[in-house]
């Protein structure tokens, strides 16, 4: 059984907080009583205004130095494009992956024991699909800071409120979100589509719980917002897999959608998200 070891009177960093799951990861904190300080980080403030909340002022491209935030006790990221959005390979990763570390060494550095990262589902450093590639690499890269208590969540296709974050509504979210609830009984619960602000809710509680060493958090543990990790996972780097890599096939209009393995043709397990961040335009 879990131990949960408190923080009162935490001092709190979250990065991303106008994102889909961001403002609702800045909600659960303000609405904690446990904590008496949420300072926020990114290019615009967060909608809501709260006496313990503070906005620093950031492009990501230079994460400021967190000294002043000292001793902070706990950090959130939910940074997050697409491929489409950021324009090229090269401006997704300077997001998804080194804006990620750059947060989590700033908040390391500013005394920060827990950690809590929105990451995706299939994030795996040995990849064949850049994306999941790029997240498992950010996931490695940050478990290797020596954070005390660390959980990783991987949701699967998120839906939510965008006209709340004056965004359009997605055309692939309300599809996906359709398709999800129809399917529902012959969908994998880990595959399913989720709300976000379950996915800000389990990724609060699990930190909160103060359970030591890598956790992680898949889309049937943070329905409804439960937070139930899978337990524990080793600090270790993940070692690449064991004997002979498939490769991906790349068409023009299908990048990262199909792969060959030596076993046989296959679909990616991490199909739809490929399939929604190359043709929808979605993003965590």
């Amino acid at each position: 059984m879990e131990q949960t070891r408190p923080l009162p009177a935490q001092r709190v960093l979250v990065a991303g907080a106008t994102g889909l799951v961001g403002r609702d990861i800045v909600q659960a904190l303000l609405d904690d009583p446990n904590v008496a300080e949420v300072h926020t980080l990114g290019r615009r403030p967060p909608a809501q205004t709260h006496a313990k909340l503070q906005h620093h002022a950031s492009d990501l491209r230079q994460i400021p130095a967190l000294a002043a935030l000292a001793p902070l006790d706990t950090a959130y990221i939910a940074l997050g494009t697409t491929i489409k959005v950021a324009g090229s390979q090269q401006a997704f990763r300077a997001v998804d992956h080194d804006a990620v570390l750059a947060v989590a060494r700033a908040a390391r550095a500013a005394g920060a024991r827990r950690l809590g990262l929105v990451s995706a589902m299939g994030a795996d450093p040995h990849s064949r699909l850049f994306y999941s590639r790029v997240k498992g690499e950010a996931e490695d890269a940050v478990a290797a800071l020596g954070f005390e208590t660390l959980v990783f969540a991987r949701p699967s296709l998120l839906v939510g409120d965008r006209a709340a974050m004056q965004q359009p509504q997605r055309r692939g979210e309300t599809i996906g979100a359709l398709l999800s609830a129809a399917l529902r009984p012959l969908i994998p619960a880990n595959y399913r589509a989720i709300q976000a602000r379950d996915v800000a809710h389990a990724l609060v509680a699990a930190v909160a719980r103060g359970a030591p060493g890598r956790q992680l958090l898949l889309s049937g543990q943070m329905q409804g917002g439960r937070g139930e990790t899978l337990g524990r996972e080793a600090d270790a780097p993940r070692p690449a897999r064991p004997g002979p890599q498939g490769k991906e096939i790349y068409f023009p209009r299908f990048t990262h959608l199909w792969e060959i393995s030596p076993m046989g043709k296959r679909f990616s397990p991490n199909f739809g998200k490929a399939f929604a961040d190359r043709f929808l335009n979605l993003s965590a």
